[in-house]
C-alpha cells in the first residue's frame, strides 16, 4: 500500500509495479485506474485517510489474494487531486486470469465501500466535505 501527496504519477507506479513482479511469473496483470472526474463545478477532490484502519484493510485483502496465488497492490493520493489526474490506482498481479479478473473486481468495490477515506470537493478554492461520495465507518462519529 503507497500513499502520496497529491495526484498520483500513474505510469511511475504501474511501471515500478511491473518490474517489483518481473521475475515472478504471473500470467495476468489487471491495473484499475481511478481518474478525478470535472463535474458539479468541482476543480479537485481532496482526501484524507485514516492510515492505522486502511493498513489493516488492505493486510486482509493481502491474505486473501496470496490464498488465491495473486498480489494485490494499491496507492492512494492524500490532500487535492485536480480534475483529469489520478487519486487511486490499484493492480492485481495472478498465475491465472479469471483470479486476477475476479480479485480486481471485488478489491475496487470493497474499497470503493469500506476503506477509510474521507472525500471532499475542492470548490473556489474551499474544501467542502463530499457526503454522498463518503462512506460512513461503523462506530465512528460523536454519538456512536
Amino acid at each position: 500500500m503507497e500513499l502520496y501527496d497529491g495526484p498520483l504519477d500513474v505510469k511511475e507506479i504501474f511501471g515500478r509495479w511491473l518490474d517489483e513482479e518481473a521475475a515472478s511469473n504471473y500470467g495476468a496483470y489487471i491495473p484499475f485506474v481511478g481518474t478525478i472526474r470535472a463535474e458539479d463545478g468541482i476543480e479537485a477532490l481532496s482526501f484524507d485517510i485514516y492510515e492505522p484502519v486502511l493498513r489493516v484493510w488492505f493486510d486482509v485483502w493481502q491474505e486473501k489474494a496470496k490464498a488465491r496465488g495473486a498480489v494485490v497492490k494499491m496507492a492512494h493520493s492524500i490532500g487535492d487531486v485536480p480534475v483529469h489526474t489520478s487519486s487511486y490506482v490499484s493492480a492485481v498481479f495472478s498465475p491465472k486470469r479469471r483470479v486476477a479478473l475476479e480479485l480486481i473486481e471485488e478489491f475496487v468495490e470493497d474499497f470503493k465501500a469500506n476503506a477509510p477515506i474521507w472525500k471532499y470537493d475542492v470548490k473556489n478554492g474551499e474544501r467542502i466535505y463530499a457526503e454522498d461520495r463518503s462512506t460512513p465507518m461503523d462506530g465512528s462519529g460523536l454519538l456512536a
